[in-house]
């Protein structure tokens, strides 16, 4: 099942349980497939479990240690296994996206669409201004984590922009904007934080001062077209892991630039060779 289709079932779940206020009750979700939601005492980085009983009925246990907001998308996470039939695979801790199994990223997927209902939370994203204070704002709005809240302002985001998610310096997940996946602006996964970008400054320990320009071509993979680009970030000591919104200034980019000299030679033939070495552009392939 890819991510469209499991988004569409979720949103099916959400109109199914009726009227949603916010922040949504997980406890209506839980009732939903005949479930109880219990905090418990858990390991350390296990954040939830559930069980069917005998009588049918779902037992869901939390972690009692995380805050109230990991509460909530563990619980969700648990009601997306039932819902999708998805058997669990806890081999890693959640809060790490690196050799994530894609069936809890399935699940994560599910989650995400509970808290975050998309007939409430997009027209909340079309009114917001660009910036991770936004996507705070939203996080506290729907009580749901930073990280998922970026990730689906990015989705659905009508401006061109991105919502990367870097653990210990290294890329492991991005979201972009319909427009950004049009241009082909796409962050590679495993990248290394550019060089001296706010992100990296931050994570070195700098003090956040809000959004400041960036580089495209060192952030989006063979990126060829001109735009001001802003980068606002938040590093998350506790598990190194850095969150950036990444998005063009103005209403529209540019389009890629033409690389004369090649169009000649492929619509002529060769260059003639004059001695000249054209002038090394500023993007390196790696």
């Amino acid at each position: 099942m890819d991510e469209l289709a499991i988004a569409l079932k979720a949103r099916g779940f959400v109109a199914d349980c009726g009227h949603v206020a916010l922040p949504v009750s997980v406890d209506v979700y839980a009732a939903k497939i005949g479930g109880v939601i219990k905090p418990d005492t858990l390991g350390e980085d296990e954040d939830a479990w559930s069980v069917r009983l005998p009588s049918g009925k779902y037992r869901i246990c939390v972690n009692c240690a995380h805050n109230g907001r990991r509460q909530r998308f563990s619980a969700c996470h648990e009601i997306a296994h039932v819902v999708l039939g998805i058997p669990t695979d806890h081999s890693n801790p959640s809060w790490r996206y690196a050799k994530r199994p894609p069936s809890e990223v399935a699940c994560d997927v599910f989650a995400a669409e509970l808290l975050l209902p998309h007939r409430l939370f997009k027209p909340r994203v079309d009114a917001s201004e660009m910036g991770i204070s936004a996507v705070s704002d939203l996080a506290e709005e729907f009580d749901a984590s930073l990280i998922s809240t970026g990730s689906r302002f990015a989705t659905f985001s009508r401006e061109m922009c991105a919502f990367v998610l870097s653990e210990e310096g290294q890329v492991r997940y991005s979201a972009r904007s319909p427009q950004l996946r049009d241009a082909k602006g796409w962050v590679k996964s495993g990248m290394r934080l550019p060089d001296g970008s706010y992100s990296a400054r931050l994570r070195s320990g700098e003090r956040p001062t809000g959004p400041e320009d960036a580089e495209a071509a060192e952030w989006f993979a063979d990126w060829n077209r001109d735009g001001a680009l802003q980068e606002d970030a938040i590093h998350i000591s506790q598990w190194d892991q850095t969150l950036t919104l990444l998005w063009f200034d103005g209403d529209d980019v540019p389009p890629p630039r033409v690389d004369h000299g090649r169009w000649e030679e492929e619509n002529t033939g060769l260059r003639e060779l004059d001695g000249v070495l054209p002038w090394p552009g500023r993007s390196r392939r790696k």
